[in-house]
């Protein structure tokens, strides 16, 4: 049984390019040294933020290689592992457990729509081939189906399924599966806006995307939770939400991927289907950064 638990600002690393959409690893190790010294407390390698679904099998092993190097112990790495593939999934969950990954990502598979049964069996797949813990993620909004509370109660029973990225935006959903798991359950927020208040409900932390270009606030907005200081939590979320706003102004990663190049982290070119983000919404996002404080 598995029974690693995630809390605070976790950061949904973006894979960083150069100009032609080749890898800049350069730049990732850089900026995943640069996450851990700004205070996240672990860190998610290519989920969806991170453009898994354009990367090839040598390159998403090869981020998730690299992340893990570059930790080097000091905070644990979830790697991404979904696809609408379970077997492919599979594949993925392994390498990341033979990387040293602390756990594995796994959205619902997009797509082909699965069954409640479906989504069952595909979970409990990746689950029974690795022996390090599978956090479920529910996005209804990419992957179309939804886990239903019951089907994640049962998927819980098995040990190494230790928890779920939840990024509905529904404040039911972590009261909801309190009630429903059988078992302490790692509830982390997929949805930058709703942070405290998934904190609120039961939750343990964030999964952030925000917290790629502003990670020491985004830790501090979890920290100052955590110390019982709610004031301050809600002051830092609302200073922050502009940017949370302006981030998803268009399709994830491209927002926040021009917010990087801003300030320097790194380039902002996505790989296609994703182009690159309107003119109107690259004002947003500088305006965002502004406001925020982080860029003058």
């Amino acid at each position: 049984m598995s029974d690693t638990s995630f809390s605070g600002s976790i950061t949904a690393l973006i894979t960083p390019m150069n100009r032609d959409g080749s890898l800049d690893y350069a730049a990732f190790e850089k900026f995943v040294d640069w996450q851990i010294s700004e205070g996240t407390s672990a860190l998610c390698a290519v989920g969806t933020t991170g453009e898994s679904p354009t990367l090839s099998h040598a390159e998403h092993h090869a981020v998730v290689e690299r992340t893990i190097k570059v930790a080097g112990g000091r905070v644990p790495v979830i790697a991404g592992a979904g696809s609408n593939s379970t077997s492919e999934a599979t594949d993925l969950a392994l390498h990341a457990q033979k990387a040293g990954a602390a756990a594995v990502l796994v959205v619902a598979p997009y797509y082909n729509k699965p069954t409640q049964e479906g989504l069952y069996r595909h979970f409990m797949a990746v689950a029974d081939a690795v022996s390090i813990p599978v956090i479920l993620y529910n996005i209804p909004g990419r992957s179309v189906v939804d886990i239903s509370v019951e089907t994640m109660a049962r998927l819980a029973r098995h040990g190494n399924i230790t928890g779920v990225k939840d990024a509905t935006a529904n404040l039911l959903r972590p009261l909801q599966v309190r009630q429903a798991v059988e078992k302490p359950f790692n509830q982390l927020s997929g949805e930058d806006g709703t942070a405290v208040a998934f904190l609120a409900s039961g939750g343990d932390g964030c999964i952030s995307v925000t917290s790629n270009v502003a990670p020491a606030l985004c830790a501090n907005v979890q920290k100052a939770w955590q110390d019982g200081r709610v004031a301050d939590a809600i002051a830092l979320q609302d200073r922050l939400l502009p940017l949370h706003d302006a981030l998803f102004c268009e399709s994830s990663p491209g927002p926040v991927k021009y917010a990087a190049s801003l300030l320097g982290l790194a380039g902002e070119t996505c790989r296609l289907p994703l182009a690159p983000i309107s003119e109107p919404s690259r004002e947003k996002v500088r305006a965002a950064l502004v406001a925020v404080g982080l860029l003058d």
